[in-house]
């Protein structure tokens, strides 16, 4: 049986500052290759001597590698942030226009795309067509529709990855979609604002 404390793992040796690149180029191969015996996994364990770990870590070339991938790490933040202010500028500037429908219409369209959401059943638990929904489920249901009908706005978010630039440009868009339905339906407003507030 191999001693383990000799060698490390992929993990463990990302954890030492190398990247998947550095790892192939600079290490090739792992020393020992095969099936993880405490746990079930379609992905083979890797090990590398540590010895050979530390040898490669005391060359110029690995010097150099992890400058290069520091500063990639860098680029990529800066065209990152970059990105992500364009996207905020974008979704600012952008006008909303917001589908106008005469009130009945309005609720015809809301209570079908409900019953098309699997939300058949009515406010009181019978079937949808059996009561008509309260004012305040009626003017959810409308507001989600309005919402539906504004999904195209979503395209302005392509090319956004991670959490916190995708997280904080999709709650601005949305809540700019939440005003322009108030301000197109003043009806609704109420349901936007709350909408808006629980997005916060």
């Amino acid at each position: 049986m191999t001693d383990r404390t000799t060698y490390v793992t992929l993990t463990g040796v990302r954890r030492r500052g190398w990247t998947d690149s550095m790892v192939r180029d600079l290490l090739g191969s792992p020393d020992v290759q095969g099936r993880d015996p405490r746990r079930w996994s379609l992905a083979p364990v890797r090990l590398y001597l540590l010895v050979r770990v530390e040898t490669v870590e005391r060359t110029a070339e690995f010097a150099a590698a992890s400058l290069l991938s520091k500063a990639r790490s860098v680029a990529a933040g800066v065209y990152a942030e970059r990105r992500r202010a364009a996207v905020l500028s974008a979704i600012r500037a952008e006008p909303i226009e917001v589908p106008l429908l005469p009130g009945p219409e309005l609720e015809r369209r809301a209570v079908r795309h409900r019953h098309l959401l699997g939300g058949a059943r009515g406010p009181g638990g019978g079937e949808a067509g059996d009561a008509p929904p309260g004012a305040e489920a009626l003017a959810r249901w409308q507001v989600s529709y309005l919402r539906h009908a504004l999904s195209r706005y979503e395209s302005l978010l392509d090319g956004l990855y991670g959490e916190t630039g995708r997280g904080d440009a999709g709650r601005l868009l949305r809540r700019r979609l939440y005003e322009a339905i108030a301000a197109a339906y003043p009806a609704l407003a109420r349901e936007c604002r709350r909408r808006i507030a629980v997005e916060r």
